[in-house]
């Protein structure tokens, strides 16, 4: 009848491939390394008992090591390559669950995509910048190495910015963007090293809030052979003035004497020091080796 569709021209619906392992065969790791491959995903496919998934899992895992390893050569040292090979393994295990010997493509061929963007995934939710801000930086980095190149000298802001064609606020924007802070992990390895151990970030990270116990060992015998041969008040003095920082008239107050007496004896103090440092300079003289 006219309006109507025969059975045959009827839209096909896909049927769902169930991909729950099933029950494990009969069949030992020996019988399906001794079978043809095609029989084996053949024998998969039919009813995917759980050994023969083991064994193709195992069968193709060096393929992960192998793109995990591509991948990694081009990462940090704080990524973990075998966090790629967890990821990887999730690609593979799709790759098996959905690899159809009707379409004539070899597994190796058609597994290696679904490993690599298993792993790039994997990477994408470990970064925590933004991929907005990542293809901003990348945007600006390629500018500057295109104008590098044309230039023969690094590019200047306006040039960048006029190769983007972008305004100087929108050019700002992207440098500020292009320069978001990194996350460093502190037991990376910062150098190779010679010995057995390794030297890591954390070894060898300056802290300026703590003192070097070196310089202040310099300072206390620096301090104790200036002031050797003064008398209290003038080691007072020296002390209070250089190392405490205090004015004249803050010492006059604390030793009970006038400003102009202190400003005496410490002229007096910086004379007899002077001719004293005159006879010691040898011995602020580098050693030789």
């Amino acid at each position: 009848m006219p309006g109507t569709k025969s059975a045959s021209s009827a839209p096909k619906t896909r049927k769902r491939r169930d991909r729950t392992p099933g029950k494990p065969s009969s069949l030992t790791k020996q019988d399906l390394e001794s079978m043809p491959m095609e029989k084996v995903w053949k024998t998969y496919q039919k009813d995917r008992p759980e050994n023969i998934r083991n064994f193709l899992m195992e069968r193709f895992l060096p393929l992960v090591r192998y793109n995990a390893e591509r991948i990694y050569a081009r990462l940090p040292d704080e990524v973990d390559i075998e966090d790629l090979m967890s990821a990887g393994l999730f690609g593979l295990m799709d790759a098996i669950d959905a690899f159809d010997l009707e379409r004539k493509v070899k597994f190796e061929t058609y597994c290696a995509p679904r490993i690599r963007g298993a792993i790039l995934d994997e990477l994408r939710a470990m970064d925590w910048v933004p991929r907005l801000v990542r293809h901003r930086s990348a945007k600006v980095d390629n500018a500057r190495n295109r104008l590098e190149m044309q230039l023969g000298r690094a590019p200047t802001n306006d040039e960048i910015s006029n190769h983007l064609n972008v305004d100087q606020e929108e050019y700002k924007k992207l440098k500020r963007d292009s320069s978001a802070v990194g996350v460093v992990s502190l037991s990376r390895n910062w150098r190779p090293s010679d010995s057995g151990r390794e030297v890591r970030e954390i070894d060898v990270i300056r802290d300026d809030s703590q003192a070097n116990p070196l310089t202040e060992t310099q300072r206390r015998d620096l301090k104790d052979l200036i002031t050797k041969g003064l008398s209290r008040a003038e080691r007072l003095i020296v002390i209070l003035y250089y190392y405490e920082e205090m004015t004249m008239k803050e010492i006059g107050a604390t030793l009970d004497l006038s400003e102009s007496r202190v400003s005496q004896m410490h002229s007096s103090i910086l004379a007899r020091l002077k001719a004293q440092m005159q006879f010691r300079s040898r011995e602020f003289e580098p050693t030789g080796v």
